[in-house]
């Protein structure tokens, strides 16, 4: 019988079993399904599997190649196959500088180049020496990027707003929406303010709008020559780049082979490290790499990643669970789900297969979450008592950054009495011991068997953050080799794009011809119609 037919069987053995006879049956449970790396302590003991369900996870894992895979990815081989590119993002942070090959060359010495003049400039910033056209120092950076290019610094940013720099603040502009860019200039004053452009082709539509936005803002001020002391470029365009009028010498290079959700590691995160400093950024740099050699060479059976992967598969593609939640207890983790969103959703949201077929079963699940415990007080009724299947990820730092009377206490009393409570539950009879009244217990009873992992870390620092991240980024990895489909590319994200370019003309020429469907048709008929009515009262 193969592997895909053996965990069908097994799944119709594992319904019938409570989470709570599981412990009860097995003292030794939590020794059984947790394991430990550096800083931290992944414990999957309260969820629905046995030890036949991971025997035959793991045995799935090696039937799809995983290994194989695995050591592609980072001998960068063009796993990718889609686009034909290597996957390297896991280049940026190889912190031993051994030779990594793309196309017969050496990919390290630019990488390191690259970390160099990020290391300079970022000093500049931090220190004073780089000013602004007028000689004033640096009050407030401006990141302003759209998807990877903004997601991961701006989450970033946040997750490490305890080591950032306290005499600069730090915004980030993505939305094409005007309200963005708008209140965000309101904050800052053209003389002390610098602007760092992200986009690879210095072309994308959000971003070069909102930048030429922020230019004409600052050239009403201080005149065009000042351009060059207030942007800088995160690009490959060197051309498009001096044409805004950023000296070339300013712009910070990526590279195909990294794509933008995974680009936090170099000159994406460049608003990151003048934030919080060289020696931090590296920190986080070496937590991934540690990371990394742990998902490249420990046994699947002890390897977080790969357990969290085939966690995550067991439940999308046989128990039929069709989301799942990331619920940080730790403030700095608030962007943490919105991040791992893009990063999850946009990796295994796929249709078609690697070889071009159409997927016959479930790939990646949607993903929310919200930082504990304010997601307690919001969606946790669903999760608690709803009708769906929602596997969780709980993630803590054992020891607080910021220690003020019990409070840290109290989150992580919740943080671990929430996954005990989604697993065991609350029987009928143990509501009516409380003496609730008949008609209520309904209301009152909690069915329990809801699945959840608990992450423990030690502390928020830039190595457990850089460590987590990888940790997310090779979980998906895994769910992508096995469900077979290429999680390096994003063609989902373009039609809408495309039909807007061909809208949008139509929007600003009231006398321009329109010929979509009925109601496409008709919000652009409202639209014009209303725009016009109002230049008319104007």
């Amino acid at each position: 019988m193969r592997i895909y037919e053996k965990l069908l069987a097994h799944k119709d053995e594992i319904k019938q079993t409570h989470l709570r006879k599981l412990f009860q049956d097995d003292p030794e449970r939590f020794n059984r399904f947790h394991a430990e790396f550096n800083h931290f302590l992944l414990d999957y003991s309260k969820n629905n599997i046995t030890q036949k369900t991971m025997d035959l996870l793991f045995e799935l894992a090696r039937e799809s190649g995983l290994k194989e895979a695995i050591n592609d990815m980072f001998e960068g081989k063009k796993i990718n196959t889609s686009e034909n590119r290597a996957v390297l993002h896991t280049a940026l942070r190889n912190r031993d500088n051994h030779p990594i090959y793309v196309d017969g060359q050496d990919v390290m010495p630019e990488i390191n180049r690259v970390l160099q003049q990020m290391k300079t400039f970022s000093t500049q910033v931090r220190t004073g020496k780089w000013r602004g056209a007028t000689g004033k120092r640096i009050k407030n950076v401006v990141n302003i990027g759209i998807g990877g290019s903004d997601l991961g610094p701006a989450m970033a940013s946040d997750a490490l707003a305890f080591y950032r720099i306290d005499t600069i603040n730090f915004h980030f502009v993505s939305n094409i929406d005007g309200t963005d860019i708008t209140e965000t200039l309101k904050k800052c004053n053209p003389e002390t303010t610098l602007f760092i452009i992200s986009s690879k082709t210095f072309t994308t539509q959000e971003t070069i709008t909102n930048a030429l936005t922020a230019r004409e803002w600052l050239v009403n001020t201080l005149g065009s020559e000042a351009v060059s002391k207030h942007f800088v470029a995160v690009s490959t365009n060197t051309k498009a780049v001096s044409e805004f009028g950023i000296n070339p010498e300013n712009m910070f290079v990526f590279w195909d082979f990294v794509g933008g959700r995974y680009s936090l590691w170099g000159a994406i995160g460049l608003s990151l490290m003048i934030g919080i400093g060289y020696r931090n950024f590296i920190e986080m740099l070496e937590g991934a790499f540690a990371m990394d050699n742990h998902f490249k060479n420990t046994p699947f059976e002890q390897n977080l990643p790969v357990i969290l992967g085939l966690l995550g598969i067991w439940y999308t593609t046989y128990l039929g669970a069709e989301t799942y939640a990331v619920l940080p207890y730790d403030q700095y983790l608030r962007k943490l789900p919105l991040y791992l969103q893009q990063l999850d959703m946009e990796s295994n949201g796929k249709h078609a297969k690697k070889d071009g077929h159409f997927v016959d079963y479930p790939t990646g699940p949607i993903l929310f979450g919200e930082a504990g415990t304010n997601g307690q007080h919001s969606f946790y009724q669903l999760i608690h008592q709803g009708t769906h299947l929602i596997p969780t990820d709980f993630i803590a730092p054992i020891h607080s950054l910021n220690e003020t009377g019990q409070q840290h206490d109290i989150l992580l009393a919740n943080f671990v009495a929430q996954p005990e409570a989604l697993m065991r539950g609350k029987t009928a009879d143990e509501v009516r011991a409380e003496g609730v009244p008949e008609n209520l217990v309904p209301f009152k009873t909690f069915e329990g068997n809801r699945p959840s992992n608990t992450i423990l870390i030690d502390k928020m620092t830039p190595w457990t953050f850089g460590a987590l991240i990888a940790l997310y980024e090779h979980k998906i990895f895994v769910q992508g080799v096995i469900w077979n489909v290429d999680s390096f590319d994003q063609f989902g994200v373009e039609l809408g794009k495309q039909l807007a370019k061909n809208i949008l003309p139509e929007l600003l020429d009231k006398n321009k011809e329109i010929s979509h469907d009925s109601s496409t048709n008709a919000l652009i008929e409202r639209i014009r119609k209303s725009r016009s009515e109002l230049k008319r009262i104007k």
